[in-house]
């Protein structure tokens, strides 16, 4: 039987590294690709890049290096900015795991003759569906809900039944390697914003412009200091005249650049309409749970689909329910679809 090749997605870090050394000790022929997805030049690339080079040299394997760059920009970058100007909250690592990780990497990896791509993520898959990773504290299934279930079969991923703290044990084992990848920081949740997101705004757009604030009536009620700077939700930097108790941003309003806030049970969601959908089973109509923001307690919910629209009927009021981010559906610890959320229905 032939030894089967997995191309991993490397970045210089303890996951990806580990990933690479576990395959290899499981008898895949493991060559390394790491991915160039910004433009720059502040040795940010180099640095990666000799970690990826000690411990392609400790595996003796190949790596190579995927200039992706243009395409991040249009598709991840672009998205972004152009979200958070049209008022709505964007999910940069959704879009990049569906097109560029696990779009131009996987079509990569298998014009290499790659029978698998590999990645350092936490999250389970058996070729089918994706799962929750036993460690829930690391899991990332989430941020892969939009993946097309067509690249589900080439996909693999060895971290799915470990803990952080087993990572850091085997990467020990990468002898001189090992120190400079546990040296190298975790990951950012959006690996282009080096500061807060709106620093990455303000370099496309005057987003510094004084607006009123609004009740849910219309009333102006206090001021703000541009409306790309809130997020629905946010209960801080602007102000209401006269408050007594706290207001959360309920609307954000680009055309006139206006907020609007109101007290906590304004943030209250029972319905959610949803588009571009990315479904791993056909059913038009069903109940699971639904995660409408990483890092919140999946919710009941009844899902209706029409069309490339989804509606969600929630068991339970959620609050805070953004436009732009993602509702990912869940069969107990099997993801069965995402959608974009459009609006919300209170």
């Amino acid at each position: 039987m032939s030894i089967k090749k997995v191309m991993v997605g490397m970045s210089g870090g303890i996951d990806s590294s580990v990933t690479a050394y576990m395959l290899q000790k499981e008898g895949y022929e493991v060559e390394g690709v790491y991915l160039k997805l910004h433009n720059r030049t502040d040795g940010y690339h180099e640095k990666n890049l000799g970690f990826i080079e000690d411990v392609a040299n400790f595996l003796s394997i190949k790596y190579h290096v995927l200039d992706l760059a243009d395409d991040f920009s249009k598709e991840v970058y672009d998205y972004f900015v152009d979200s958070y100007l049209q008022g709505t909250t964007p999910n940069p690592c959704v879009k990049c795991n569906k097109q560029i990780k696990f779009g131009a990497m996987l079509d990569f990896a298998k014009s290499h003759g790659a029978s698998y791509l590999a990645t350092g993520h936490y999250v389970k898959t058996d070729g089918k569906f994706f799962y929750e990773a036993d460690d829930k504290t690391k899991d990332q299934s989430y941020f892969l809900a939009q993946v097309s279930p067509d690249a589900l079969p080439y996909m693999m991923f060895p971290l799915s039944t470990y803990k952080k703290e087993d990572i850091i044990k085997f990467g020990s084992e990468l002898n001189v390697a090992y120190k400079k990848i546990t040296e190298k920081s975790e990951s950012q949740e959006i690996c282009f914003v080096e500061t807060i997101y709106t620093d990455v705004i303000k370099r496309h757009a005057n987003i510094d412009k004084a607006g009123k604030v609004l009740d849910e009536m219309g009333n102006e009620i206090g001021e703000h200091k541009g409306y790309a700077h809130y997020t629905i939700g946010k209960r801080r930097g602007f102000t209401v005249h006269g408050a007594q108790e706290p207001h959360f941003v309920t609307k954000l309003n680009p055309k006139d650049n206006t907020i609007t806030v109101g007290k906590k049970a304004a943030l209250e969601v029972n319905e959610v309409l949803c588009s571009n959908l990315n479904m791993y089973i056909d059913e038009k109509e069903f109940s699971c749970t639904v995660k409408l923001r990483y890092r919140t307690t999946a919710t009941t919910c009844d899902v209706k689909i029409q069309g490339n629209e989804v509606i969600i009927s929630l068991k339970e009021p959620v609050l805070g329910v953004a436009a732009g981010q993602l509702a990912v559906f869940y069969d107990e610890a099997k993801v069965i679809g995402s959608a974009f959320i459009k609006s919300t229905i209170s």
